[in-house]
C-alpha cells in the first residue's frame, strides 16, 4: 500500500472541499496544490474533477429537504442555469486545459477575480430585486448560468462567478449564495461523470480507494464550509476573499518569476 498516494488524496480532497463553495477557485487551488505534491498526470487530473462530487454531496445533504421534494421551479432554474457552461465546456474544454491549466494563468485569474469582487463590493446592495432563491425566475437563472461560464477559466471560481454575477443581476447576497450551492449539483455531477467516461481507459480498480478517500475528504471539508458560509453571508461581504485572491495570485507570480517554485509549463 502506497501511503503517500493516500496522503495526497486526502490533502487534495480537503483543498477541494475548502475551496469549492468559496469565491476563491477550487480548480485553481487544485492545479497549484497538485503541482506542489507532484500529482499532475492525467489520472490525478481526473481525480480532481471526480472528487468535486464529494463536495457537491455536502450541499445535497445540507439542503436535502429542498432537493428531495418536488420543486418544479427549482429544477427548471437549475437546468436553465446549467446549460450555458455545459455547452461551452464541451466545445472548449481541450483548448482551456491546454493553455490555461498552468500556474501563471491561474494566478492572473486569481488577481483579476479579486479586483472584480472589490469593485462590486464598493457599491453594496440595499434593495435586492430577488431576496430568496425560491423567488428566482428562469431568466434570473439564465443570467447566473451565463456568469458561470467565466468559471471555465481556471482560477476564476465557479462560486465566485455565480455569486457575484447573481448579485450584479439583482439577487440578494443570500439568494445568490444559495443558488450557487444548488447549481453546483448538476454542474459538478456532469463534470465528474463526463471526465470519468472520457478517461475510463486510464483508470483501474486500484484507483477506486484513492478516489473514494479524496471524495470523503472533500465531503467533510465542504460540509463545514457550507454551514459556515451560510452564516457568514448574512452579515459580511466578500472583500476578505478578494484580498486573499489578490495576495495569493501575487505570491504565485513571484514564485514563478524568481524561480522559487518550478511550476510546470
Amino acid at each position: 500500500m502506497d501511503y503517500a498516494l493516500y496522503l495526497k488524496a486526502v490533502v487534495l480532497g480537503i483543498v477541494e472541499g475548502l475551496t469549492e463553495f468559496l469565491p476563491i477557485s477550487s480548480t485553481g487551488h487544485l492545479i497549484l496544490a497538485g503541482q506542489l505534491l507532484g500529482a499532475t498526470d492525467e489520472r490525478w487530473n481526473v481525480f480532481n474533477i471526480v472528487i468535486q462530487t464529494g463536495a457537491m454531496l455536502a450541499v445535497v445533504w445540507e439542503y436535502r429537504s429542498r432537493f428531495f421534494k418536488v420543486d418544479v421551479a427549482l429544477y427548471r432554474n437549475l437546468i436553465v442555469a446549467f446549460i450555458p457552461a455545459a455547452v461551452l465546456g464541451l466545445l472548449f474544454s481541450k483548448l482551456i486545459k491546454s493553455y490555461l491549466f498552468h500556474a501563471v494563468p491561474v494566478a492572473l485569474a486569481f488577481i483579476v477575480g479579486g479586483v472584480i469582487i472589490l469593485l462590486v463590493e464598493r457599491n453594496p446592495q440595499r434593495d435586492a430585486r430577488v431576496v430568496a432563491a425560491k423567488d428566482m425566475t428562469w431568466l434570473d437563472a439564465l443570467k447566473v448560468g451565463i456568469a458561470q461560464c467565466f468559471a471555465l477559466i481556471p482560477g476564476t471560481s465557479r462560486s465566485g462567478a455565480t455569486i457575484i454575477g447573481g448579485m450584479l443581476f439583482g439577487l440578494s447576497r443570500q439568494a445568490a449564495t444559495e443558488f450557487s450551492f444548488f447549481l453546483a449539483v448538476p454542474t459538478l455531477v456532469a463534470a465528474g461523470l463526463y471526465d470519468l467516461w472520457k478517461n475510463r481507459g486510464l483508470l483501474s480498480a486500484a484507483d477506486v480507494p484513492i478516489f473514494g478517500i479524496g471524495s470523503i475528504a472533500a465531503f467533510v471539508s465542504a460540509f463545514v464550509v457550507v454551514r459556515w458560509l451560510i452564516r457568514y453571508v448574512a452579515t459580511h461581504d466578500f472583500k476578505p476573499f478578494a484580498w486573499y485572491r489578490i495576495a495569493f495570485g501575487v505570491v504565485v507570480l513571484m514564485t514563478a518569476y524568481f524561480g522559487w517554485v518550478e511550476w510546470k509549463a
